[in-house]
């Protein structure tokens, strides 16, 4: 990908979106405003598009309930088939923000998983999980495990008992847990979490980590350079972090820094091959490389991709680069 889009925005970092989060005296936070995208469901049947206009492929979503914590899935369905009855890959999807910010409705996250499901050929499920500071972590890592769970009673049910559009169009061989900054910290922890649970017939596939949102106590030097980063400057990098772990957890936690809290025995269990994106203007890119080589040496099958340029969350703001993501995705699946 070379440097395909690899200036950040040319925005002061007081612009940052995280630097617009407003802190309490009681431990609450005002969220910036983001527009909500309502979901696109129609009742009509799926209509066979061909590769010649891939691009006008229209993506359906509906939003499901489920869980004891009432969290929700929004799934995606492209009007993508060469019949209506072929089946497609699950691409389960844990959005970024830092664990405070942004939703499946959000709308650079909706439009993202709207352009990753034409993309792959895939249904997304792209889980509306409990943000901090009102329930910090492990909330979130939580109800990420339930969402898998939730798939896998899917897989297991009775077709006239699964979600209907699972139900018809669901692969539950090609299982894929993907996710985005914070969300990969989220397939990293759900994946290792249900790496002793039997899952059949649901069977993980693959492991994506989008510039997983790492961190410690230590700086690394990609951290130091980062005080004037337009995205992720580094009081705000703190600030999330504080907002987000347990209260008296410093940035050495595993759900932090699972690199040096973590056992390799522990990492080892990964289910399934992985594939570790990042970009070399990251604040957080030394400590991707640190993930990556901590994940090869427990013998994981793992793919690093770290050397492209750009900057953090790139593919919200770059269509190249969204475009490059779900290339290197859609190899790595089927490879």
């Amino acid at each position: 990908m070379g440097d395909l889009g690899s200036e950040p925005p040319t925005t002061e970092k007081s612009a940052s979106i995280f630097l617009q989060i407003v802190e309490h005296p009681d431990g609450t936070v005002t969220r910036p405003f983001v527009p909500l995208i309502p979901v696109t469901d129609g009742d009509g049947p799926l209509i066979p598009v061909t590769d010649g206009n891939r691009d006008a492929v229209a993506v359906r979503s509906r939003d499901v309930l489920l869980g004891p914590f009432k969290i929700s899935l929004r799934i995606y369905l492209p009007e993508l088939h060469s019949s209506p009855s072929e089946k497609l890959p699950l691409v389960l999807f844990f959005h970024g923000g830092g664990f405070v910010l942004f939703r499946p409705a959000s709308a650079p996250y909706h439009f993202s998983c709207e352009h990753m499901a034409r993309s792959l050929s895939a249904i997304v499920l792209s889980l509306d999980y409990r943000l901090a500071p009102e329930h910090r972590l492990p909330a979130a890592y939580d109800d990420a495990v339930e969402s898998i769970l939730w798939v896998r009673s899917q897989a297991a049910a009775d077709p006239s008992e699964r979600d209907p559009w699972l139900a018809e169009h669901a692969d539950f061989g090609r299982f894929f847990i993907m996710g985005s900054s914070s969300g990969a910290n989220m397939a990293f922890h759900s994946a290792l979490r249900v790496s002793d649970l039997d899952l059949q017939p649901l069977q993980i596939a693959g492991i994506v980590l989008n510039q997983p949102y790492l961190g410690g106590e230590e700086r690394t030097p990609s951290e130091e350079a980062s005080e004037e980063d337009a995205i992720l400057p580094l009081r705000a990098n703190d600030m999330l972090w504080r907002l987000a772990l347990p209260l008296g957890a410093d940035r050495d936690h595993e759900y932090c820094n699972p690199v040096s809290a973590m056992a390799v025995e522990k990492i080892s269990k990964m289910p399934a091959r992985c594939l570790v994106k990042g970009r070399r203007g990251d604040p957080l890119i030394d400590r991707q490389r640190q993930l990556l080589h901590v994940m090869e040496a427990a013998g994981l099958r793992v793919v690093g991709q770290l050397e492209d340029e750009g900057f953090h969350a790139i593919e919200l703001l770059v269509p190249s680069a969204a475009e490059a993501l779900f290339t290197d995705v859609s190899e790595f699946f089927n490879a």
